[in-house]
């Protein structure tokens, strides 16, 4: 099973395919310095293979590699975060923290 992850901007989220069938998405509202994930789903014939999981990890790399700020609103990607340590110097933290 090839899974690929690709930031579609035109539509505000990451998707994922798998042998070229669109498995999920992660929506998002970016900024300059910010990314908001607001919403994750995996297609029902996707659940339960690690989808998610990929989807996530795929979407933080390219953010890393953008320098962005993660602020994670959709629990699924929060959680996710929260279980990968290596991850949370990408969650976004007010001044005052």
């Amino acid at each position: 099973m090839a899974t690929e992850v690709k930031d579609v901007p035109e539509h505000r989220r990451y998707e994922i395919t798998t042998d070229g069938e669109t498995a999920g998405h992660a929506e998002y509202i970016l900024t300059d310095t910010l990314i908001t994930f607001t919403h994750t789903e995996v297609d029902p014939a996707f659940e339960g293979k690690g989808i998610g999981s990929a989807l996530v990890r795929g979407a933080l790399d390219d953010v890393r590699s953008r320098g962005l700020s993660v602020l994670p609103m959709c629990p699924f990607v929060k959680s996710w975060i929260e279980r990968h340590r290596d991850y949370g110097d990408l969650v976004y933290r007010s001044p005052q923290e």
